[in-house]
């Protein structure tokens, strides 16, 4: 993950950098180009001065000391007539100076011009003003070493280097320390994917910003607890069908060793082939119902939804039931309005509704009873199924509709559950779109309550 941090460091820097770059250069060219036109400013002004000076006081005597003015300075002037003839010069005419006095003059302004501005590659920048007096007419050039200039210039580029440096400086250490911070949080997170590729599920995230990062920060903590649950369920699950499998088959082991003794008689041998039939039997449910929920997992099964009649449906439930009832001494009642319909699959409602009876008739004492009830209301029916059996534990009631959870574990082979009944029921009335809802006291009974909205 460290190549990510230099990876986004560098992009950082690089997209800064040419920035500051870019800046840089066009607040040194503003400089550079805004110092330059100040030097000649002042060198138009200078020769304007000297010519307001002549122009009022035109004599040699004043002439001698403009140019005795120059001399001390880092300019230096050039006065000629009308016709070009060098009246006093400052300092030694050369070629430079020669070739910029036999520039044209005609139609100047009366402020005077820049005549000269190269100051990178010519010697001189220079300036002309124009002066009339009532004796003569003539011209005063100001010249000015480009020496200096390029020693300013070259003095600025020496500044603006060395903040350059030092901006990029600062700026690699600013973006070094936010890409840490940036990525710590994908560093953290890669070690946890890690981990998670690893089957290491028990991990934890903390994200305090409300950014993307933080989003997917919870993602991955969610994630990470969805396989942790899903990791424990299933080891949980391969237990629990270990358990279930390898009990019946010990009886049957074990009771077929027995049935196959010689001295055995008629009857008790006939006692053990009914424990084996009825080992046998939970095999053979447990296996039918593992193979319903497979289907149910992997969506392999269909609803096929059609209009029927809830009582009619209700009622051919409870007759097929009854007798099982009467046998375990529970009154099995029903009250249904004759004309509610729903809109269901017929086969998955009764297998529903049979699971629910099944589980309250298993879990009821002798000489209670089990009430069938259904509502309607707008769009919304209720069936109820309501027993007076021992009830479920206010703890245990969030995890009834896992797979083989038991409220009772001590009594679950008296009880012949296999602990999926209710998980088949959740997965079904899932499948439908429907709700089930559950409350229960101890002692007083269970009510487990489908609703089924919008399916009149």
């Amino acid at each position: 993950m460290k190549k990510i941090s230099i990876k986004i460091g560098l992009l950082f820097f690089c997209l800064i950098f040419t920035m500051e770059v870019c800046l840089f250069f066009l607040l040194h060219q503003k400089i550079a180009h805004s110092r330059i036109d100040e030097q000649l400013s002042a060198l138009v002004t200078r020769g304007n001065n000297h010519r307001d000076v002549l122009e009022t006081y035109y004599n040699e005597e004043t002439i001698h000391h403009i140019a005795l003015m120059e001399v001390k300075s880092d300019t230096e002037v050039v006065i000629t007539n009308e016709e070009g003839k060098v009246i006093i010069s400052s300092a030694k005419i050369n070629h430079q100076i020669q070739s910029l006095l036999n520039l044209k003059t005609k139609n100047l302004p009366r402020n005077g011009k820049v005549i000269e501005d190269n100051w990178k590659s010519g010697p001189y920048i220079a300036t002309i003003a124009p002066f009339e007096t009532g004796v003569d007419k003539g011209y005063v050039y100001m010249f000015q070493d480009t020496s200096q200039l390029k020693q300013l210039i070259k003095q600025l580029n020496r500044h603006f280097l060395i903040a350059g440096i030092a901006t990029a400086f600062v700026t690699a250490i600013i973006i070094l320390i936010l890409s840490r911070i940036i990525t710590r949080p994908l560093i953290k997170m890669k070690e946890a994917t890690k981990k998670l590729s690893q089957g290491n599920f028990s991990i934890q995230l903390e994200s305090k910003s409300n950014d993307e990062l933080g989003e997917l920060v919870e993602s991955i903590q969610l994630l990470a607890n969805e396989l942790n649950h899903l990791k424990t369920e299933r080891n949980e699950f391969l237990a629990s069908i270990s358990h279930e499998l390898r009990t019946p088959l010990t009886y049957i082991k074990g009771y077929s060793e027995v049935a196959k003794r010689d001295h055995l008689g008629l009857e008790e041998r006939l006692s053990y082939l009914n424990v084996i039939t009825e080992e046998t039997t939970k095999m053979t449910t447990l296996v039918t119902e593992l193979m319903q929920l497979a289907q149910l997992d992997n969506n392999t099964f269909t609803i096929q939804k059609e209009f029927f009649s809830v009582c009619e449906s209700l009622k051919k439930i409870s007759q097929r039931l009854l007798p099982t009832f009467k046998q375990a001494g529970i009154k099995l009642l029903t009250v249904c309005p004759e004309n509610i319909h729903i809109h269901a699959d017929p086969v998955r409602f009764e297998q529903i509704v049979v699971n629910l009876l099944e589980n309250a008739r298993n879990y009821s004492p002798e000489g209670t009873s089990t009430t069938i009830e259904v509502a309607k209301k707008d769009a919304e029916i209720k069936i109820s199924i309501h027993d007076q059996g021992k009830g479920i534990p206010s703890n245990d009631v969030p995890f009834i509709f896992e797979r083989f959870y038991r409220v009772d574990k001590s009594r679950s082979r008296e009880l012949g559950g296999t602990g999926l009944g209710l998980s088949i029921v959740k997965e079904l009335v899932d499948a439908h779109h429907w709700e089930i809802e559950v409350s229960s006291k101890t002692n007083k009974g269970t009510t487990f309550t489908i609703i089924a909205r919008g399916e009149l």
